[in-house]
């Protein structure tokens, strides 16, 4: 693995600070930091700014920690300055192994954000939508929206993992660990064993994330 991206959660407004300092001590060329700011934070949209200013290049949410909603309405004013500010925006999508299962982040939410802002650059996390993955099928795949694969592989069958995989635009997957909840090096030996096309094993695993990192 040659480069990870490193994901932060705020889970109070406070947190921003000091995630944007401990960010800046190893930001790189292998560790690619992305900020997180938190939604009840009075200054969010400003938060955004910065982010942008200092050339980070993607934001982290989490609806469970975060306690928001995917697509309620005080979350569209930040989704439309990460989208004109051309900010990645990597969020949890589906359950939560330790939270309710509330639908905080399913994928009916999903459609609804990406219908409303296209241009969005958006990554859903655990295969679009963790242990949710009937629905995942029905709004998400075959849609222009990134979904990543961390922490999910040991949740369902072969089978299924690699027909969802199948069903999804090569050009909109990306391989990731959650490391350390998982280990990287099993991980990447359990998208192997799917067997899938080389095409799209080297989209995942390189050219997609090469591109988006890019800008």
């Amino acid at each position: 693995i040659a480069r990870s991206v490193v994901l932060s959660i705020a889970t109070k407004p406070e947190q921003f600070e000091p995630i944007l300092r401990w960010s800046k001590t190893f930001a790189g060329e292998r560790l690619v930091p992305f900020l997180s700011l938190h939604p009840d934070d009075p200054v969010a949209l400003d938060r955004i700014d910065e982010v942008h200013r200092e050339g980070f290049l993607g934001i982290k949410l989490h609806p469970y920690y975060q306690k928001f909603v995917l697509d309620e309405d005080r979350m569209l004013p930040l989704y439309a300055r990460m989208e004109e500010l051309g900010l990645i925006l990597l969020s949890h999508t589906g359950f939560d192994v330790a939270f309710p299962r509330e639908r905080r982040a399913d994928p009916v939410r999903i459609r609804h954000v990406l219908d409303l802002f296209p241009r969005l650059k958006l990554v859903t996390s655990h295969l679009g939508g963790w242990e949710d993955w009937d629905e995942v099928r029905k709004y998400v795949l075959g849609r222009p929206v990134y979904v990543e694969i961390s922490y999910s592989l040991d949740f369902m069958d072969a089978q299924q993992a690699r027909t969802l995989l199948l069903e999804h635009p090569a050009d909109f997957l990306l391989f990731g660990t959650d490391s350390p909840w998982a280990d990287q090096g099993r991980a990447l030996e359990q998208l192997r064993s799917l067997k899938l096309d080389d095409e799209r094993m080297e989209k995942m695993l390189s050219l997609n994330a090469e591109k988006l990192l890019a800008g």
